[in-house]
């Protein structure tokens, strides 16, 4: 039997792979000074309904529950963070800056890059409506990419303005009602024939397609570049006015993270959604944000065998050579663990030789010999790297480890 289509099975290697990238993620976050939160799996189908419509309801999975409530699981963290900091900002000293990885959820076809599940990072900067908000979050998506020992020649992040466009289509005097179209149709550039792009631009396409060839000047693109060279992260960036995001609720900075050879689907992605926390009935608070998908991630770190991730070694495995295990040896295990050393034993007798073989097969730094002469607080320890052998007092043991850890 096989998972669901476009679900996955995490198994230890798996997982060890998955939390090595949830540590370089939770890192990068500590040193900009974000800090965690998290939300329920399940929310009301409203909540989502509120941002993106009637239309969610074919992306996502959701049903009646027991108590007759219509609930999805969640297929993005932000709706939820926008009911979280509605219920209590005023209790948060502003900016607030918030992360979370959650699991998301969405019933579309599974393809490379892109599961029906995944794990996502989401940082997020609240109550600050300046450009340099959209800067810090930018600079820490570029960390979080470094921390991967990926280069500016390994990634790109492409930054376009919404308020451009705006601007743009006010000038133009285009109906606010056809917005969302012009920015559908400019988010499918790179995905559909010109052909079908000029039809769904009609008399604009000209001019657009110009603009997007040579881009004018735009003040904020020069705040936003200054404040990224000033950093030293300007390599790492460039303006690309046909990235919009396909979601209606962003106001202002978005950008797109891809890999350069473009072989992969975006890496990341976001931007600037100062009416979403309003639209969800709450107050007009600005707020920032970006996403960082562990697929398309992984993939890539898979792929360049940047940095292949590990499992911790074991500290120790204790051999009992008489086979049985005596009591004084079993409250020493349990010690060892409570001050922070792993610690493993066979369950069952077996040989002298076939316990070393297993401390060995489980890559153990040390084998804890403990025969009778522990009743008279002695301890042989094997050092399994450089196959030397010491006799220490039980007492002295700990702190022996200590040194060598």
């Amino acid at each position: 039997m096989q998972p669901l289509p476009g679900f996955r099975d995490f198994y230890p290697s798996d997982c060890a792979f998955r939390n090595f990238i949830f540590s370089r993620w939770r890192e990068s976050c500590r040193r900009f000074n974000f800090v965690e939160y998290d939300g329920p799996l399940l929310e009301t189908i409203e909540l989502y309904q509120k941002k993106s419509g009637d239309e969610i309801l074919s992306q996502i999975y959701h049903f009646i529950d027991k108590g007759s409530r219509h609930v999805a699981l969640r297929p993005e963290m932000t709706p939820t963070l926008a009911r979280m900091i509605e219920a209590h900002f005023k209790e948060y000293k502003k900016p607030i800056k918030w992360f979370s990885i959650p699991q998301l959820f969405r019933y579309e076809r599974a393809q490379k890059g892109r599961l029906r599940e995944h794990y996502q990072l989401n940082c997020d900067i609240v109550g600050e409506a300046d450009l340099e908000a959209d800067i810090e979050l930018i600079n820490l998506a570029i960390d979080i990419l470094l921390s991967f020992d990926l280069g500016k020649d390994d990634f790109v992040v492409r930054v376009s303005d919404r308020l451009f466009w705006t601007e743009f289509l006010k000038k133009k005097a285009i109906p606010r009602d056809d917005w969302y179209a012009f920015f559908q149709a400019i988010d499918k550039i790179e995905r559909e024939p010109r052909e079908e792009i000029e039809r769904r631009l009609g008399d604009l396409a000209k001019e657009v397609f110009a603009i997007l060839e040579s881009p004018p000047c735009w003040e904020r693109f020069e705040i936003l570049l200054e404040g990224l060279r000033h950093r030293g992260l300007a390599e790492y960036v460039c303006i690309d006015l046909g990235i919009v995001r396909g979601l209606a609720y962003y106001t202002g900075i978005v950008y797109e993270i891809f890999d350069r050879a473009g072989e992969f689907r975006a890496i990341a992605g976001g931007g600037r959604y100062d009416d979403l926390l309003k639209q969800i009935g709450g107050e007009d608070i600005p707020a920032a944000g970006f996403g960082m998908g562990d697929v398309v991630l992984g993939e890539i770190i898979r792929k360049k065998k940047v940095i292949e991730p590990s499992f911790p070694r074991l500290d120790v495995y204790v051999v009992f050579p008489e086979g049985k295990k005596n009591p004084q040896g079993l409250f020493l295990i349990e010690q060892l663990r409570r001050q922070g050393f792993s610690v493993d034993f066979s369950f069952c007798p077996s040989k002298l030789k076939k316990q070393l073989a297993t401390a060995q097969s489980l890559n153990a730094r040390f084998a804890l010999i403990v025969s009778d002469k522990i009743e008279e607080g002695v301890v042989e320890i094997k050092n399994m790297d450089e196959r030397t052998q010491l006799t220490l007092p039980v007492e002295q043991l700990a702190g022996w480890l200590k040194e060598r850890s």
